[in-house]
C-alpha cells in the first residue's frame, strides 16, 4: 500500500491533480475494525484544463500511470498490486478532500476523509454496503455530531440521514 500511496503523491507533485484523499472502504478501515473491501477509492480534485468550460481531463493522469507500467482492470487501474478507482469530486467531496486529515502510513504521508465527511458521502451514495458502514461508524467511532449535522444540512442530506437512522434503530 505504501508504494501505491507514493505513486498517488507523485500525481500531486507532478501537477496532474490538485489534491486527493482516501475514501470508501479503506477510509472506513481507518476508523473501525477491518471490513472486506476490494479497492482503494481516491477522491480527486482534478486540474481543470479549461476554466471557462470546467473540462476535467484525466488523460494526462492516465498516460502518466500507463507510462509507469500500470494497467487497467475494469474501472480500476492497478497500482503496485492495488486496484485504485479515481473519483472526481462534487461539491461535498471537494470540501471533504480539503478538510481531510493528514496521516502517515508506513512512512508515507497521505490524506483520509474525516469520519464526518465519510459518513455524509456514504449516506449520499446510499447503497446497502454504504449504510452498513454508516451504522458501524456511528456506533463505533467518536463522531463530532455537530460537525456531521452541519455537513448534512449544507449538502441537503439530513432527511436521507434521518430516514437511514430510523431504519437502523
Amino acid at each position: 500500500m505504501e508504494e501505491t500511496l507514493r505513486v498517488l503523491n507523485g500525481l500531486r507533485t507532478n501537477g496532474l491533480i490538485e489534491d486527493y484523499a482516501i475514501g470508501g472502504g479503506i477510509a472506513t478501515i481507518f476508523y473501525i475494525e477491518a471490513i472486506l473491501t476490494y479497492d482503494l477509492d481516491i477522491f480527486v480534485i482534478p486540474i481543470i484544463s479549461n476554466k471557462d468550460k470546467k473540462i476535467i481531463d484525466f488523460i494526462p493522469l492516465y498516460n502518466y500511470l500507463k507510462n509507469l507500467g500500470y494497467k487497467w482492470k475494469g474501472e480500476h487501474i492497478i497500482i503496485e498490486g492495488i486496484p485504485v478507482q479515481f473519483i472526481p469530486v462534487d461539491k461535498l467531496e471537494e470540501e471533504a478532500v480539503r478538510e481531510a486529515k493528514s496521516v502517515v502510513y508506513k512512512g508515507v504521508r497521505t490524506k483520509v476523509l474525516t469520519v464526518e465527511y465519510l459518513i455524509a458521502i456514504l449516506i449520499k451514495a446510499g447503497r446497502p454496503k454504504d449504510i452498513a458502514k454508516v451504522s458501524r461508524l456511528i456506533n463505533e467511532v467518536k463522531v463530532d455530531k455537530k460537525k456531521l449535522q452541519e455537513i448534512l444540512d449544507t449538502f441537503n442530506l439530513t432527511k436521507k440521514y434521518l430516514n437511514i437512522k430510523s431504519k437502523l434503530l
